[in-house]
């Protein structure tokens, strides 16, 4: 009979003993590894975020700053980490999409070695001029490069990020042949244009909001698919038939590939939570960024289509980081 009891005990924490553990989650701190310095943009939304993400599920949730090689270092490091939940990634398009394209080899495969979240907040793109350049008219701006090229290179944060590759498909799109001028980092391209010693930048919504405030830098157009209410009167590029998509310039969460699907979930809807908490979102607007609570899945979804398009784009063009 005492035999016949231990078995049953031990059967008995055979099967509920992992399913205990899962529900626990999470039962100690959680790392979010940002592939850039402490202070840029990705380092402010995911400290924003994860804030509230420790508020609800009361651990701590530790921003992790692992910056260097286009954001490949903190990829590599949370790809090889244990999949249990505890250390996740901020990605951006250049570290799950653009560096397939980027690098002949990178230690990881984003679509192998991690398992996605959800998305964070797209922070919109836009084509901005010095506000003496005198261009009220995005169209008249794109003739006059058609026409005349070689006055008007463009400015952007540096090659292969969301804004140079959003600078290569409205090339593509419009027609132009423009110099590309990359900077180290969007705050060094806003200088110069303000400056007046570069024309035109592709410029983004949360680097340039107090500049464009400011009376500093005029924006053109967004490359958004319908016009930002920050910039009320500003055409989108789709909607004036300029170009066709919204190039991606989103933060996601990711997470190491075999991560359990329960763990997962629980990321999923804690992040979505945060995202829908009114000051949350209105802090996110106020930097310029559009939050974007969403499901594991529909992230998913969202990144198969791109990856289906952007690094061929890159690829194409003959962009190398190498």
């Amino acid at each position: 009979m005492r035999k016949l009891l231990a078995v049953s005990i031990v059967l008995a924490c055979a099967v509920h003993g992992p399913a205990r553990s899962q529900e626990s989650f999470p039962s100690r701190p959680i790392k979010w590894v940002v592939g850039t310095p402490a202070g840029g943009g990705t380092d402010i939304v995911a400290r924003l975020v994860g804030t509230q993400m420790q508020k609800q599920m009361a651990q701590p949730l530790v921003v992790d700053n692992k910056p260097g090689a286009g954001t490949t270092i903190a990829a590599d490091y949370v790809a090889k980490s244990t999949p249990d939940g505890y250390t996740i990634l901020a990605a951006d398009p250049g570290t799950i999409m653009f560096s397939t394209a980027l690098y002949a080899k990178l230690p990881y495969d984003p679509v192998r070695d991690f398992a996605p979240v959800g998305l964070l907040a797209r922070v919109p793109l836009l084509l901005a001029v010095h506000p003496g350049s005198g261009y009220e008219d995005v169209r008249q701006l794109v003739a006059d490069m058609r026409a005349t090229p070689e006055k008007f290179p463009v400015a952007t944060s540096g090659i292969g990020g969301p804004h140079h590759v959003a600078l290569e498909f409205l090339k593509d799109q419009a027609q132009l042949k423009l110099a590309h001028v990359p900077y180290k980092g969007g705050a060094a391209a806003l200088q110069d244009v303000m400056a007046g010693v570069v024309p035109v930048m592709i410029a983004d919504l949360t680097s340039a909001i107090g500049h464009i405030k400011g009376g500093k830098l005029k924006v053109l157009a967004t490359f958004n698919a319908q016009p930002l209410t920050d910039l009320p009167g500003v055409p989108s590029l789709v909607q004036l038939n300029l170009t066709t998509r919204v190039p991606p310039s989103y933060l996601s969460v990711v997470a190491p590939a075999k991560t359990p699907p329960e763990v997962i979930d629980k990321l999923s809807s804690e992040l979505q939570l945060a995202l829908s908490d009114r000051d949350v979102q209105a802090r996110l607007r106020d930097m310029g960024a559009e939050p974007l609570p969403t499901t594991s899945a529909q992230m998913k979804q969202q990144w198969t289509q791109d990856m289906a398009i952007w690094p061929a784009l890159i690829r194409s063009k003959g962009i190398t980081l190498d």
